[in-house]
């Protein structure tokens, strides 16, 4: 009778494919997180939580200096809470100081500013990056250097250069001498120069001109820092004071910043419109740093990591 021989077969490991051993076959398990990376998780969490607590306690503040009835708020030993709380003195503080037609002011002068900057500064930032002219580093670091001049050097002379033209209490002599800055050449530049030499000779082979190259190309390449370029504008050109001083000198061409100024700061008991109507103007600047946080990010990190 026949006996069925069953071959030898070698037992297959069990040691999952994906798993890798050592060398006397024993499986190498991977490194678990231990109590130093939650430790070290844990404290930088609590360092972002103080920080936070830091930058956001005079936004606090203001908020419920505004909020609270000023002599009572003083009596009662400046507390961190409010204290007999006004609810109507955002609408008080909008009315009496005449932010409406100072924000409309300040909104049209920001917004012709804003556009004449990103118009000079693209022009001037292709200039400088892509074309061939005779000194044009030292016609660059000139407009760079420009930088260091504080709007205290050029303000007699604009001041009286304004006057000559008649241009005292009018849109013109509140945005003329701000058509152009050298912050946005420098930083649209840069966009401009992060672009592949590749793209800009595939570009002259299909036959794009300048202004072709730099609206279908360099401009789209280019908007995160373009986005956050125009962010900066708007905040400087909103939060002008000292040349809208100087430059006017009639209440109905006041701008928000110079109305501010004119609000609560006689009557103590009046104290807390100030506060109030500080938060109002700030309303337009908080919007457009909620809708462009992601292009300011992405344009002030941008060439801050290859790969």
């Amino acid at each position: 009778m026949a006996t069925d021989s069953t071959p030898n077969e070698t037992p297959v490991s069990e040691t999952p494919l994906n798993k890798p051993s050592s060398g006397n076959g024993s499986t190498v398990k991977p490194p678990g997180k231990g109590f130093r990376h939650y430790a070290g998780l844990a404290g930088s969490y609590l360092l972002l939580t103080a920080l936070s607590l830091i930058i956001l306690f005079p936004i606090y503040m203001l908020i419920l200096r505004a909020l609270s009835s000023p002599l009572k708020y003083i009596n009662a030993g400046q507390p961190l809470h409010p204290v007999s709380i006004q609810w109507d003195v955002f609408q008080r503080a909008f009315i009496d100081a005449n932010l409406g037609k100072a924000m409309l002011l300040s909104f049209a002068v920001t917004m012709i500013i804003v556009v004449a900057q990103l118009v000079t500064a693209t022009l001037a930032a292709y200039a400088f990056a892509f074309l061939e002219f005779p000194l044009k580093n030292l016609f660059f670091g000139l407009i760079v250097g420009t930088l260091l001049l504080p709007i205290e050097v050029t303000l007699i002379a604009n001041v009286e250069t304004i006057r000559k033209l008649g241009m005292l209490n009018s849109v013109q002599g509140l945005t003329l001498p701000f058509l152009a800055t050298a912050v946005g050449i420098f930083l649209i530049r840069q966009g401009f120069l992060g672009i592949p030499s590749e793209i800009r000779d595939a570009s002259n082979l299909d036959g794009y001109g300048h202004f072709r190259f730099m609206f279908k190309v360099a401009l789209p390449m280019s908007k995160p820092i373009v986005g956050s370029f125009i962010v900066i504008s708007f905040l400087g050109a909103w939060n002008q004071y000292v040349w809208p001083r100087f430059a006017t000198d009639r209440q109905k061409w006041q701008t928000v910043q110079v109305a501010l100024k004119t609000i609560g700061s006689e009557n103590p008991e009046r104290l807390n419109l100030g506060f109030a109507a500080a938060i109002v103007a700030a309303l337009p600047l908080l919007i457009l740093l909620i809708f462009f946080q992601r292009q300011i990010v992405r344009g002030l990190t941008a060439g801050a990591v290859k790969g």
